[in-house]
């Protein structure tokens, strides 16, 4: 289904389609750059619950070969998980050459969901801060292109989100007790989003904020700004011919009622 036009700014209108449909045509284009020579691409989705993060993914594979663009949103760690080194469970979702990760959410929860719901201890924490710039580091020294975006919503517009989606029986799956939970504690993940910040928004690896109180814009300006941050040459398609179906000689098909049918209610 088609989606309708955003009006921005005083007396404009963006056609958002039409701008999304541009933008698809260069991500194919990005996609065949990354392939040819052999980059290694990760893009961290961050931000408040309800802030968009999972449209704007969706947007951003659309037009994707999922073999090239992969997207990783991890669950709850597991007890041998807990054990090991933080950053551990998420090194064996690094690209390789050719391939484009994006994370829905990623290392950076030991910053956010993790020290604000007491899922760390302070020891873990203070770590986690002191070593994942290092981290992060390590990964562009290897040659990887790390991209960082932190969606920042409104709490006015994020109540509207989650009572939407309170309503919307096809969206209730995406509300959670740990919604409520993080809605109630808005002031401590502000605090923690600061800290985060002060501490892993490096020269090397910075963080970019999409303004998302509009969910189209917020998907337009970051899908353009990734697009801008990794610098790529438009490539020349090879054409593709179609070959003719060969014949069918001396060979003769079973009959097309053998085989079992969904019934054809639409």
């Amino acid at each position: 289904m088609a989606e309708s036009n955003t009006k921005i700014g005083k007396g404009k209108k963006l056609n958002y389609d039409a701008e999304l449909e541009i933008l698809h045509k260069e991500l194919v284009h990005l996609q065949e750059w990354v392939k040819s020579q052999g980059l290694k691409v990760v893009v961290i989705f961050e931000g408040r619950d309800a802030s968009g993060k999972g449209g704007t993914i969706k947007r951003f594979t659309e037009p994707l070969n999922p073999r090239v663009c992969k997207v990783v949103a991890l669950g709850v760690p597991t007890e041998k998980e807990k054990s090991q080194w933080y950053f551990q469970r998420y090194v064996p979702h690094l690209p390789a050459a050719g391939e484009i990760v994006l994370f829905d959410r990623s290392w950076y929860n030991r910053a956010g969901v993790e020290k604000v719901m007491g899922f760390c201890t302070d020891k873990q924490y203070n770590e986690f801060l002191r070593s994942c710039p290092e981290f992060e580091r390590m990964l562009v020294r290897s040659g990887i292109i790390v991209l960082k975006y932190w969606f920042s919503v409104s709490d006015e517009e994020q109540e509207r989100r989650f009572k939407n989606r309170i309503a919307n029986p096809v969206k209730r799956w995406k509300f959670s007790p740990m919604d409520l939970e993080s809605r109630s504690r808005w002031l401590e993940y502000s605090k923690a989003k600061d800290a985060m910040f002060a501490h892993t928004d490096t020269k090397q690896v910075p963080w970019f904020v999409v303004n998302a109180d509009n969910k189209k814009k917020a998907r337009l300006n970051c899908i353009s700004h990734i697009l801008s941050k990794i610098p790529y040459e438009k490539m020349n398609l090879e054409p593709i011919e179609l070959p003719s179906l060969p014949e069918y000689i001396g060979y003769v098909r079973p009959p097309i009622d053998y085989q079992t049918f969904v019934p054809e209610k639409y």
